[in-house]
């Protein structure tokens, strides 16, 4: 990471340790949720705006922001798959692969961190220069070209009429100040901000009364899911289906890494070189293949899966990996010593599988994922 880069994001994460990122800024945008679902957390200095939310739209679809003009935030991020890209590993703009699979950006406006494996990473605003700046790897390429992206905005008719309308106070103070990184990330921030996923055929049965709205092999898959022989909901509990959330009625976040038992390559639980979760960032032991707990929600669209992208499918993740206490029980390695003392395995039958899988695509959310206002603004 190129050392201005690696000053701001400190600096930011400080700023956001301190507290600064939880309060609830001023909340008079119509988010036009159901009354079941709480209002996101907003960072008082971003506050949201629909011209805001307009803007990082088309900069979040816009190629141009990488260095050769082949690569947008979507290119990683497809409405269509949740916001991931189906890929392991994606590759930047000069074909160096990402270490982690692209994590879905869906209900990204509830989770107090971000990324897989980075816990003082809480800021959306901060997080939008990892691909745009970050150097290992290069993704979109424009470390050094600051000047570059700035002047193709500029260039563009219609971006200066959507940064003046999303920026107004800054545009009264000259185009140094409205074409910034700073007005780039809140507008990108807002747009990712507005991705909220609530409208699945398994919210209609659980919050709005239809019963008929998921199978009855769905409703066994969800007894399975919230019960204590496969323990899954406590990981992935509570509306947004994560132990990591944060949220306007709620007065503190709530932080969740786990180590799953997916890899123990010396038997007394290391992950591969690169793998290593949290511990990179804690130094500590015990954080050894700690990894944020995903949210489900549209998880059907979201494979391959894991941090690695190393389980191509619903069923093996069931078979291969949770009712076996984690895959490397399966390896010459065993059993992760390190693991999650909720993973404890468990006995599961082809019928069983069948209904935890129809749950799980009772998460899946059509209107999220054909949402117009999540679309495309460039193929008009």
């Amino acid at each position: 990471m190129r050392r201005w880069l690696a000053a701001v994001v400190s600096a930011l994460v400080i700023a956001t340790s301190a507290g600064v990122a939880y309060a609830v800024s001023n909340q008079t945008f119509d988010w036009g949720l159901p009354d079941w679902v709480p209002l996101p957390v907003v960072p008082p200095d971003n506050p949201m705006t629909r011209e805001k939310v307009e803007l990082g739209r088309h900069l979040f679809y816009d190629k141009r922001l990488s260095a050769d003009n082949t690569m947008s935030c979507a290119t990683c991020h497809q409405q269509d798959k949740a916001f991931t890209d189906g890929k392991k590993f994606s590759k930047g703009i000069t074909g160096q692969e990402a270490k982690r699979s692209a994590m879905s950006l869906a209900n990204v406006a509830y989770l107090p961190v971000l990324t897989w494996a980075n816990p003082l990473l809480t800021s959306l605003e901060v997080q939008a220069l990892i691909p745009l700046f970050g150097e290992h790897p290069v993704e979109m390429g424009m470390a050094g070209k600051e000047e570059v992206l700035f002047e193709r905005l500029k260039a563009d008719p219609n971006y200066r009429k959507l940064f003046r309308s999303a920026f107004p106070a800054e545009a009264k103070t000259g185009d140094s100040t409205l074409y910034s990184l700073s007005t780039i990330t809140k507008a990108l921030a807002s747009f990712q901000r507005t991705l909220i996923s609530v409208s699945s055929p398994y919210d209609r049965y659980r919050y709005g009364g239809e019963l008929s709205a998921i199978s009855p092999a769905a409703k066994r898959g969800e007894a399975l899911f919230f019960g204590e022989k496969m323990e899954c909901y406590h990981c992935h509990g509570g509306f947004n289906f994560t132990d990591n959330v944060q949220h306007s009625r709620m007065p503190f976040a709530e932080f969740g890494f786990h180590n799953t038992g997916l890899y123990n390559t010396d038997g007394k639980g290391r992950y591969p070189e690169g793998h290593t979760g949290i511990t990179e960032f804690t130094g500590v032991a015990a954080d050894m293949g700690k990894f944020r707990t995903p949210t489900l929600r549209n998880v059907a669209k979201t494979a391959p899966y894991m941090h690695d992208g190393s389980i191509p499918d619903l069923a093996t993740v069931i078979r291969a990996h949770y009712a076996k206490a984690g895959r490397s029980a399966s390896t010459a390695g065993g059993p992760n010593p390190l693991r999650s003392e909720f993973m404890v395995g468990f006995e599961v039958t082809e019928h069983e599988v069948k209904d935890l899988i129809a749950f799980l695509n009772a998460l899946t959310d059509p209107n999220f994922l054909l949402n117009r206002a999540h679309s495309d603004p460039w193929l008009k």
